[in-house]
């Protein structure tokens, strides 16, 4: 693992208990794993007291494959002084995608949060205006879930035999 990694989880595991459920390098990039009712608290900690400053991207991603724990929330910080980054995820499944907004700490956060809320339907409480960023308002699903076909199955032109297959 890396100094930056063991640095932050270090501090973390001084200033916000049982927060941090793993840490790993995802392929040469430091990430910690954190429990959801820790998210303010620990990105809190990292912005005050390490100087984490600045949230580069916050998506929401879909593992279907992942029974419970299927939804997921990654947050990605940089620390502009020393050059330095890494990321945050939580875990959630479909029951519960209620999450605290972070727009109050992190500004960048407002409008990935509705991104987040219209694609996949994270609910940000606390929000100060959490509605559809791109889609439709009159959409009742949430297109980037892994929960539906890629093709519409009414359609005869995207039959394989028309590619070659």
């Amino acid at each position: 693992m890396s100094e930056l990694l063991n640095k932050i989880q270090q501090h973390l595991n001084t200033h916000c208990e049982n927060a941090v459920l793993s840490a790993t390098m995802e392929r040469e990039f430091p990430c910690l794993v954190i429990e959801k009712k820790q998210l303010f608290a620990v990105l809190t900690t990292i912005k005050n007291d390490l100087g984490f400053s600045f949230l580069t991207t916050m998506c929401g991603i879909h593992y279907p494959d992942q029974g419970e724990q299927e939804f997921a929330l990654m947050y990605q910080f940089h620390h502009l002084p020393n050059n330095e980054r890494f990321r945050i995820k939580i875990f959630m499944p479909k029951s519960d995608l209620d999450v605290p907004t972070v727009s109050g700490l992190f500004a960048t956060a407002n409008w990935m949060e509705r991104e987040a809320f219209d694609f996949y339907g994270f609910k940000f409480t606390g929000h100060p205006d959490l509605r559809r960023i791109l889609n439709m308002d009159e959409m009742n699903y949430h297109p980037l879930r892994k929960e539906y076909a890629l093709e519409d199955s009414g359609r005869d032109d995207k039959q394989d035999k028309y590619f070659g297959r």
